[in-house]
């Protein structure tokens, strides 16, 4: 795992919250891409699904017409402990994260 890819993908607020839903989940349950709800187009989703699954933090698996995501949670622990408490813990603080660019 690469820090800086793994920190780059999590400086974006609507990937940072695809991360942070799925390590809430304790049932570790694959979820449709298209079941987040992301303020962007579909291309713009495509691109933030393709940067967390390339900075390691995300499994996709296409099916059909459309593909899931699952959190390989061991290797991320394994990496960088603690990480997936501190995206939880945010989530469920209700803090959203400032919009990137918004001040």
């Amino acid at each position: 795992m690469d820090l800086g890819k793994v920190f780059g993908a999590l400086a974006d607020s609507s990937r940072r919250r695809v991360v942070a839903e799925l390590a809430a989940d304790p049932g570790d349950r694959e979820r449709a891409c298209g079941s987040f709800d992301l303020p962007v187009k579909k291309a713009a989703r495509t691109h933030h699904f393709r940067v967390l699954r390339e900075a390691g933090l995300i499994v996709q698996r296409d099916h059909g017409n459309g593909s899931a995501v699952s959190l390989p949670r061991q290797d991320i622990e394994r990496h960088l402990p603690g990480l997936l408490a501190l995206l939880t813990e945010e989530l469920e603080s209700g803090g959203e994260p400032e919009q990137d660019g918004a001040k």
